[in-house]
């Protein structure tokens, strides 16, 4: 059986914790990839879409454990990635 994860308090705590440790001991099943924005937002953008998809996207977005607007972000960022390659 697999170790449990430490609650790391700080950056510094985690470097350390990363740095010292053999990863291959801990259950890292409940990992999810995060992905961190970088890039100011200097646009806006307002559109109208009905309630129901709305709705539907903060579900999505909650389930994901992420803000709503960083969802809608992050799927459009996808669709224009995908739609290049």
């Amino acid at each position: 059986m697999k170790k449990k994860l430490p609650r790391l308090k700080s950056d510094k705590e985690a470097e350390e914790f990363v740095e010292k440790s053999d990863l291959t001991e801990y259950d890292l099943s409940g990992m999810r990839l995060v992905r961190f924005e970088f890039q100011p937002k200097s646009e806006r953008v307002n559109m109208r879409i009905p309630r129901q998809l709305l709705d539907a996207v903060r579900a999505s977005a909650a389930k994901a454990g992420v803000p709503y607007q960083r969802f809608i972000r992050q799927a459009l960022e996808d669709a224009v990635r995908r739609k290049r390659a």
